[in-house]
């Protein structure tokens, strides 16, 4: 389909460019250049490069039919990553949000939640004790946060393909399993969807020396965590940096935000 030029094959058209051929001191090189320009005012000059040029749209056109049909890729993406940019910046910030309430916990000095303090605590008769102790509610509040980020990751997590992503989740998994029957003690259970759950009243009557255990100490099981949910993050960046896309102008730009900081040197 398409037009097609009645080309004589064994023509000649080489007198066509033999005026830019010459001597490198001459600009008008020969002086078949009048040839050359009579060429292109009666035409024939123009058919030559139409029937060039139209043997290669259809070559283009049909290879382009082939690739879409076969293939069933998109010719402007070069992605490889294996979720979607949604994918991996939910995983993204729910990592960051458990980093943060890990680290809320195991924070040390004045920010420590851990640091006895005067505790004024009312009978039923209304009558005020002040002893020193641990702020068990705020503790409670920490200890609420960590859960409800670790089962928003661990749940983001489980919607990836990526191994890396993956493989990272299961030790903060597993991480977690280690410490199932500590956990217990202070009313915090491990579910079979590898989620957790807290129960408020036996946490607040456990042993804050056991939850500080936990929670607090170098080493600690939120201390792991805090590293974990870091690994994931950046796993999840990782794979983003595969989910890029060829603009209309050629340039090289990504589908997927790393952040503010990361947006900037780019």
């Amino acid at each position: 389909m398409g037009i097609n030029f009645n080309v004589n094959m064994k023509q000649d058209y080489s007198y066509l460019f033999q005026g830019l051929s010459g001597n490198k001191g001459s600009s008008l090189g020969n002086l078949n250049f009048l040839s050359d320009y009579a060429s292109i005012k009666n035409g024939s000059y123009g058919k030559l490069l139409k029937a060039y040029y139209a043997k290669d749209k259809v070559d283009s056109s049909s290879k382009t039919t082939t690739d879409k049909t076969e293939n069933k890729t998109d010719a402007k993406t070069t992605s490889t990553a294996t979720d979607s940019a949604e994918t991996l910046a939910k995983i993204q910030k729910s990592a960051d949000e458990l980093k943060e309430s890990a680290d809320k916990l195991i924070a040390k000095g004045k920010d420590s939640l851990f640091s006895e303090k005067d505790i004024t605590t009312k009978d039923e008769n209304g009558v005020e004790t002040t002893s020193r102790g641990y702020d068990v509610d705020a503790i409670y509040g920490a200890v609420s946060d960590f859960v409800n980020d670790y089962n928003k990751l661990i749940n983001d997590a489980s919607d990836s393909t990526s191994n890396n992503v993956l493989n990272k989740a299961l030790t903060l998994v597993n991480q977690t399993a280690a410490n199932k029957n500590l956990l217990g003690k202070v009313g915090i259970t491990l579910n079979e969807d590898d989620t957790l759950s807290i129960d408020e009243k036996t946490f607040k009557s456990a042993n804050m020396t056991t939850v500080k255990s936990l929670f607090n100490n170098t080493g600690s099981y939120a201390y792991k965590a805090s590293a974990q949910a870091s690994l994931i993050d950046f796993a999840a960046e990782n794979e983003s940096s595969k989910a890029n896309t060829y603009t209309v102008n050629g340039t090289y730009s990504n589908n997927y935000s790393m952040g503010s900081i990361m947006d900037t040197l780019f």
